[in-house]
């Protein structure tokens, strides 16, 4: 593993997920998940989200279409937080929402406007 690059990654995962998500996903960490959670900092945030290539608001706006055309909604969930983290607008998400639906079919977008309200309520709630 290189600890520099899991660093890093370490680093982007928490600025754009969270603090509060990344610690709980590294205390359920054990023998069994350990080598998954440290491909996850290392390659995932570190060698792709670490690149300077696309801004960070690029890539989650890509990682909203992706993840809602595959429908993964825990996965959306904390990518749409993240989004708006990044500075992607509620009404740039309903546009991405809106290419899924063309693009990845009706279910996955119904779906998806879904969850992102439910998101939008609960950051709106407090």
């Amino acid at each position: 593993m290189d600890q520099k690059m899991h660093d890093k990654g370490l680093e982007i995962r928490k600025a754009v997920l969270g603090e509060a998500y990344v610690s709980n996903a590294l205390k359920n960490v054990d023998s069994f998940n350990k080598p998954f959670q440290d491909l996850l900092n290392e390659y995932c945030w570190g060698s792709v989200w670490g690149r300077e290539e696309l801004p960070r608001k690029t890539r989650s706006m890509l990682n909203i279409a992706m993840i809602s055309i595959l429908n993964r909604p825990h996965e959306l969930r904390a990518h749409l937080k993240g989004a708006l983290t990044n500075g992607v607008t509620r009404d740039e998400i309903r546009e991405i929402l809106m290419q899924v639906a063309i693009y990845g079919g009706m279910p996955a977008a119904v779906d998806s406007f879904r969850i992102a309200r439910e998101v939008f309520a609960e950051i709106d709630k407090g």
